[in-house]
């Protein structure tokens, strides 16, 4: 397991996942094969392509282009699939649910198709807490319900139960991880951590849905992409892997340290309407994943707090995109009316 293929790896948690195993791994050959949609950016892999231009190379593509797929499987002799490549956000599954299930569903069919027909030696899914549903009290196992509350989770349990039928089907060699909500450098400013510490870099207001008491695990990207690493190299086929801190926090306690790192007055929390079907509280049981000898380096706070300097200290990177047409018009889309009526 030496000739990755990184879907989605030009997005956020892809790109540090690509940068995290080249670097650790100097005979590990990656190709990031990426759509480029609006939040997978090649500035994301620039240094990737300076740093390992030999054991680097990367295809414009789209999951659901099957041929296109196969194509890259054959020219670059790839071994596994690492997929990162989804439509991700809650707030947008609301709006145009049929992407979601175009590249969610479908596009992990097309992935699973090919590693099967080309014989890899290991296809992994990346997953989200999301499919559990809202855990009121507890946390959730790896071998627990789904309950899927928004098109985003619904198309990702779909993803993970195709994923374990081709398993038990033919025997295809798969894993799974499901990560809590990840935070850290590169990831598009519309998921609420980037968000509101760009905004409050520039005292806008912070737009907090309902009374800020939904209770969410943030972790830091790179203690995410290490138990992916930790479970491609010593999990168990078949089996699904819970990544996450293993603590919570509430959503207003995550604005306030977002404020608090940034020195800006908490004058800039705006109250908002809720969105539909927001789910109150997520909480995972990552005993699983401890027990193959991984663990979390960042609590909660500290990695909201270094995702707040990342931004705060790469302003070049993100003010393109919030400048952009396409974030200002997605922006006044789902804040506007909710900030006028706060």
């Amino acid at each position: 397991m030496q000739r990755l293929m990184v879907t989605g790896g030009a997005g956020f948690i892809g790109s540090n996942f690509t940068r995290y195993m080249l670097e650790k791994y100097p005979d590990y050959f990656i190709v990031v094969y990426d759509k480029l949609t609006y939040a997978g950016r090649r500035e994301n892999l620039q240094d990737v392509a300076e740093r390992f231009g030999d054991r680097y190379a990367f295809v414009q593509g789209d999951i659901c282009d099957a041929k296109q797929v196969e194509q890259t499987i054959t020219d670059y002799k790839l071994d596994t699939i690492v997929n990162f490549a989804a439509e991700t956000h809650v707030d947008r599954s609301l709006t145009e649910p049929g992407s979601f299930i175009q590249t969610d569903v479908y596009g992990t069919y097309v992935l699973l198709e090919a590693a099967k027909t080309h014989q890899l030696e290991r296809y992994h899914q990346v997953s989200t807490d999301e499919v559990y549903g809202q855990v009121l009290t507890g946390r959730s196992a790896e071998t627990d319900p789904y309950e899927p509350r928004s098109p985003y989770s619904a198309s990702k349990t779909a993803g993970d139960l195709m994923t374990l039928a081709y398993h038990a089907s033919w025997g295809l060699p798969v894993t799974i991880t499901r990560g809590a909500n990840n935070v850290g450098p590169y990831q598009y400013p519309e998921k609420v951590v980037p968000l509101f510490a760009t905004n409050a870099i520039d005292d806008q207001p912070l737009p907090v849905y309902g009374d800020g008491l939904q209770v969410r695990d943030y972790q830091y990207v790179l203690d995410h992409c290490e138990g992916i690493d930790v479970v491609l190299h010593r999990g168990k086929l078949g089996e699904i892997y819970n990544v996450g801190t293993g603590a919570e926090m509430t959503n207003i306690e995550m604005t306030r340290i977002v404020l608090a790192t940034l020195g800006k007055p908490e004058s800039l929390i705006k109250h908002v309407a809720d969105r539909p079907g927001h789910d109150r509280r997520y909480a995972l049981d990552v005993s699983k994943l401890r027990a193959l000898g991984w663990k979390c380096h960042l609590t909660c706070a500290e990695a909201v707090a270094k995702t707040v300097r990342w931004y705060a200290e790469n302003e070049a990177w993100w003010r393109p995109i919030k400048s952009g047409d396409l974030y200002k018009q997605y922006y006044e889309r789902q804040y506007e009316k909710r900030l006028k009526a706060s």
